[in-house]
This record gives structure tokens, sequence and C-alpha cells, in this order.
């Protein structure tokens, strides 16, 4: 086990939300921080009386929560909505509510092994700056050797680890996002970067339409945070290391979307 891998589970473990009890700790989570504390624009605590903020995306999305292991709380939560498979063609909500760059579009084969990070929540209110780049628990010892601290990565990596776990598990190639772009420069910080693919809207907020290549991000983050990889695959149990045989099977982009890819990918 890395140095990374130990400090995350010492202090973090990953949960996935598929049961009544923990949907409900899931969608009780987004309430209190998307509607309560209200940190994004558009979400109505009245709306919600059952204090369980839901949509219509949840039944076709997998759910994951983010626990802190000495206190038991939960402190983050994300969803990953997966393709429909009683209507392929059914649109991600990034597609409905933001605007693509001219050419780029999902195909029909590549759509079936795409799905979209959405609801990516975390309770900050849990946290206190610790300095630029990262969020500390209260519960950590502010005495702590600071050598120790600079072992403890960002909290919502371990969001992004298990979804890139449930990609694997769901056969999927291919993430959609509708973010601000301070996530994702924060993202990048661990080579988990996606890729824009068209304007910054209002949607929520201001948010700028991401997508990106799942086998892109992996051998980005082989090659140059090795670390990361070990921890976002389970050292190769999720991904292998060599994705050869795995690219070779990949559904391809129209003509369109690789020369729009190719253009935001650099």
């Amino acid at each position: 086990m890395n140095d990374i891998e130990e400090a995350f589970h010492q202090y973090f473990e990953i949960v996935n939300a598929d049961t009544p009890e923990l949907y409900k700790e899931a969608f009780n989570l987004r309430y209190r921080v998307l509607c309560v504390n209200n940190i994004i624009p558009g979400f109505n605590r009245a709306s919600y009386p059952d204090e369980l903020e839901n949509d219509k995306y949840d039944n076709r999305s997998t759910h994951i929560l983010l626990r802190h292991r000495a206190t038991k709380i939960y402190i983050g939560t994300a969803r990953l909505i997966l393709p429909d498979t009683q209507c392929p063609e059914k649109k991600f909500p990034t597609e409905l509510h933001t605007r693509f760059f001219p050419g780029f579009n999902l195909n029909s084969s590549s759509r079936r092994h795409t799905a979209e990070i959405s609801r990516f929540v975390m309770n900050k209110a849990f946290f206190r700056r610790k300095n630029e780049h990262g969020l500390v628990p209260h519960s950590i010892d502010s005495k702590h050797d600071p050598r120790e601290r600079r072992r403890l990565p960002h909290p919502m990596l371990g969001l992004v680890v298990r979804i890139i776990q449930l990609c694997a598990q769901h056969n999927i190639h291919y993430l959609l996002a509708s973010m601000d772009t301070a996530l994702n420069r924060l993202l990048g910080l661990y080579g988990l970067q996606l890729n824009p693919i068209g304007p910054s809207v209002n949607y929520h907020g201001i948010r700028t339409p991401y997508h990106v290549c799942l086998f892109d991000v992996l051998d980005r983050i082989h090659q140059n945070h090795k670390e990361i990889w070990e921890l976002a695959t389970d050292h190769g149990k999720f991904w292998p290391e060599d994705l050869t045989s795995l690219r070779g099977e990949k559904p391809q982009l129209t003509r369109n979307d690789n020369a729009r890819a190719s253009r935001v990918s650099t």
C-alpha cells in the first residue's frame, strides 16, 4: 500500500449507497448542502419537505457516499448517471442544459458506454481550510506532524476513485459532467481533469460541460501520478495497467468528435 492509499484509508471510507437507508443518507446530504447551505443556486428547500433532494435521474444512477472513519459522519456523495438501457438515446442532463462546441456530439455506439458524473457534493462545513490545495477534517489534531498532513489527499479524491471503479463495473468508457472550472482545476492536480466541450453557461451557477475518455485519464495518472492510479484501480484489479486490448473494444467517436477532442485535450 502506497503512502497516499494508507493516508486516505486511515481517514475515509467509500460506501456504496445501495440500500433504502443509504439512499436516504445520500439524498439528505444533498439536501443539506444544496438546499440548506445553498452552495449552488437553483435548489429550493421548500421543494423537499422530506429533506431528501432527489430527481428523475436517481433511478438510473449508482450512488456513493464518503464517510469519515473516526466520526462515522457522511461528508460527501456523488452519483453516476448510467445510460438508459430501455432508451439508449435518452440524453444526459449535461446535453439538455449546456451547449457543446460545433461538431461535438455523442454517437449511438459511444452513448451506450457513457455516464455522467452528477451531484458531486462535499459537506464543507465538516472541514476547515488547511492550505490552497486541500481541506483537513476538524478531527485531525492541529499538532499533527506536518509531514503526515501532506500525505492526506483531498477528500473529494475518494468520490472520484469510486467513480473510476464503478466505470469498470458498468463498462463505462466516457464521462460527462457539468462543473465549475475550479473543480476541474482541482482534479487536474491529480491528473483527473476532464476536457471542456462547450462554453460556460448558467446552469445551477456558471458551469462548463466536460467530457473525457476514461482510458486517457487512466494512462495519464499511471504515468504521472502512480500512487493515485494504484488507489483508483486497486493496483490494477479494476482497470489493468495495459489498456491496449480495451482500447480496441472502445466504441469510436465520430470524425467530428475526434477532431474536437484533439483540440480540447491539449
